[in-house]
């Protein structure tokens, strides 16, 4: 049997990469898990473009990172192709080359299937599943130079559908196929994927997200669960454990102790999984018959806004805009 070098096709270096000099572009930069990312890329050496859709967001973003030059901004949608290209060619403009890919952007909706829609569905799947292939397909030929590496950050979701998460497990479905499809593709051009699957993180990204059905319930809930020690983990812990996972070489990474076991679960006793959702469904709010959509800032109760643990991360990881309180 032929090895990888008689083939012709490199075999990835499986010990930790150092980030020092390196140069990243992290898309969904500007706050949540993309911020903390970006700090943890600039506390090991590397230099960082952050890619958003708001500018002032980015912004405040890199004036909270302090770090002058290492730090770069970028504004725009790259679902739209110029924008998708203009991130790569000014990576590259500023910093000399692009070393590193984080797709992180993404979107996430909560609320019954009954009032989502089919569009709802075709959105979500552009931002969190076809906007990291394409991007990663036009990084290539600066990632191929120096044996770069990707990251995908997908979710739990993406191995096990949960309720009242549906269009976003579908695209997080999508975007680990994405990866893994994406490291077999890539091997033998010297770069190495990883896909993140964490579970729940306190990011404070709850406020974002877009939610359907008995809004204010739905919010609570999710919110709630979104910022619960032991079952969620801190966005810092969890940026770290990414950057190891990629500096390593992984394919993947279960990024918490509870994606790690509902991965064991569902690939154990995928029937137990199944009926599992299906009975906790039972006991989540019901669908109103309305397709309308509002963020979860916009439905806070007084139970969420007490919660101090959320607002922390809510301060910590740039998710309130200005003007606005946690």
């Amino acid at each position: 049997m032929a090895t990888f070098a008689e083939a012709g096709i490199p075999r990835l270096q499986s010990w930790e990469v150092q980030f020092s000099g390196k140069r990243v572009l992290i898309t969904g930069g500007s706050r949540g898990l993309g911020f903390a990312l970006a700090r943890e890329f600039l506390n090991r050496g590397a230099s960082v473009m952050l890619a958003a859709r708001t500018e002032s967001d980015l912004r405040r973003a890199k004036e909270r990172l302090a770090e002058g030059e290492r730090v770069q901004i970028y504004a725009g949608d790259l679902t739209e192709a110029a924008h998708l290209q203009g991130v790569i060619d000014e990576t590259v403009r500023r910093f000399g080359g692009l070393d590193v890919l984080v797709n992180c952007a993404g979107i996430i909706q909560t609320g019954p299937l009954g009032d989502m829609t089919e569009e709802d569905f075709r959105e979500i799947m552009e931002i969190n599943a076809f906007t990291p292939l394409r991007l990663t397909l036009a990084a290539l030929p600066h990632l191929k130079q120096g044996k770069g590496r990707v990251l995908i950050v997908s979710s739990v979701g993406g191995k096990v559908a949960v309720p009242h998460l549906t269009p976003y497990s579908v695209s997080k479905f999508a975007s680990a196929g994405v990866g893994q499809a994406l490291r077999a593709e890539l091997a033998r051009e010297g770069v190495s994927v990883t896909t993140a699957l964490p579970a729940l993180m306190r990011t404070g990204s709850a406020r974002q997200a877009q939610v359907k059905g008995q809004q204010e319930k739905e919010y609570a809930l999710f919110a709630s669960l979104d910022n619960m020690p032991v079952v969620s983990l801190d966005a810092p812990t969890a940026a770290r454990r990414m950057l190891d996972a990629l500096g390593r070489g992984q394919a993947e990474a279960m990024i918490t102790g509870p994606a790690h076991l509902l991965r064991l679960a569902q690939g154990l006793a995928p029937e137990l999984v199944a009926d599992a959702m299906a009975l906790t469904n039972r006991f989540l709010p019901g669908p109103t018959g309305k397709k309308d959509a509002v963020q979860g800032k916009d439905v806070e109760s007084g139970a969420t806004r007490q919660n101090s643990i959320k607002r922390e991360a809510e301060r910590d990881f740039n998710q309130l805009g200005q003007g606005e309180t946690a």
